[in-house]
């Protein structure tokens, strides 16, 4: 029995996997439709990203001209 979700990658494993896609999109043999379906996988992932780094911008501290910080 698989589970209802599929593992979190991290951001590296992310980028990995982007680069696998993008060779198999290289591939002048691969089916039009695994095309869509690599392509498909390949923008969920850009999206996971951008989430996960948009939340780490937003964790980062800032500091200020007085020398304090302060999340942003």
């Amino acid at each position: 029995m698989e589970s209802a979700e599929k593992k979190e990658l991290t951001l590296e494993e992310s980028f990995q996997r982007l680069d696998e896609l993008i060779a198999k999109l290289e591939d002048r043999e691969i089916p039009l439709e695994e095309s869509f379906a690599v392509y498909k996988e390949g923008m969920d992932l850009l999206k996971s990203s951008r989430e996960k780094i948009d939340t780490v911008e937003k964790k980062m501290l800032q500091i200020s001209e007085d020398g304090e910080l302060s999340e942003f």
